[in-house]
């Protein structure tokens, strides 16, 4: 596959402690190492983290769905402030752009800015979502990508592609090596939020769904994962 500009949608877990809670220094260092893959190949690369290692909805507390999605806000800025250091220590420089400026941690974002960053041979890591309670980054993902006219967003997770149903409880789940996005939005599948796949299928960016240890291969000639379309 012969990408030049990308999206990379990771789960906040990737960086967590073993009882997916927190930031590893080990596990953070597994993951930038495996990233590196993408950018010695010269593929240029906008970063979203999403936040469940340190906050994950609200299940179980008194907290309201504003003030909860708000603090998922902040969490991805500790994210992206932890991983920015971890790419750097590896010798990968880095540019933090955020939807909601903190005046002396993280910038506002713009377009213009990360385009330079990224053609500049610098990863850029989008914090803090949309800015807004319910939308969630798998939705900033898709909006950045349209801004920088990013040319696919890779989303990384546990498992190899997108299934039918979930293969860890359904042993008859059947996994789709392509599927169009009306038939994502359609069988409401459990791939991205809807909002994200509307997105994109509106700005016509398709979405590549895989098993993230298998990221080394997105260079290679091989099929990986899912293709949605």
């Amino acid at each position: 596959m012969n990408f030049k500009r990308i999206i990379l949608k990771l789960s906040g877990e990737s960086l967590a402690n073993s009882n997916g809670f927190g930031i590893n220094s080990e596990n953070c260092h597994k993951v930038a190492n495996m990233i590196k893959s993408l950018f010695d190949a010269k593929i240029q690369i906008g970063l979203v983290i999403g936040a469940g290692n340190f906050w994950r909805g609200r299940t179980g507390t008194q907290i309201s769905r504003v003030k909860s999605d708000k603090m998922g806000i902040l969490a991805t800025a500790m994210n992206a402030l932890a991983f920015s250091d971890i790419l750097n220590n590896i010798g990968i420089k880095t540019l933090i752009q955020s939807s909601v400026e903190i005046q002396g941690i993280v910038p506002a974002f713009s377009a213009d800015d990360t385009i330079n960053a990224l053609e500049d041979e610098k990863i850029v890591i989008f914090s803090c979502g949309i800015g807004s309670p319910f939308f969630s980054t798998d939705t900033i993902a898709a909006l950045r990508a349209a801004e920088i006219n990013a040319e696919v967003i890779l989303k990384a997770t546990t498992v190899d592609g997108v299934y039918s149903s979930d293969p860890k409880t359904d042993k008859n789940a059947v996994k789709y090596d392509k599927i169009a996005f009306d038939e994502v939005l359609n069988k409401n599948l459990n791939v991205m939020d809807m909002t994200a796949i509307s997105l994109c299928k509106e700005a016509k960016i398709p979405i590549l769904v895989f098993k993230f240890e298998e990221i080394s291969k997105i260079t290679s000639e091989n099929q990986i994962g899912t293709y949605i379309f």
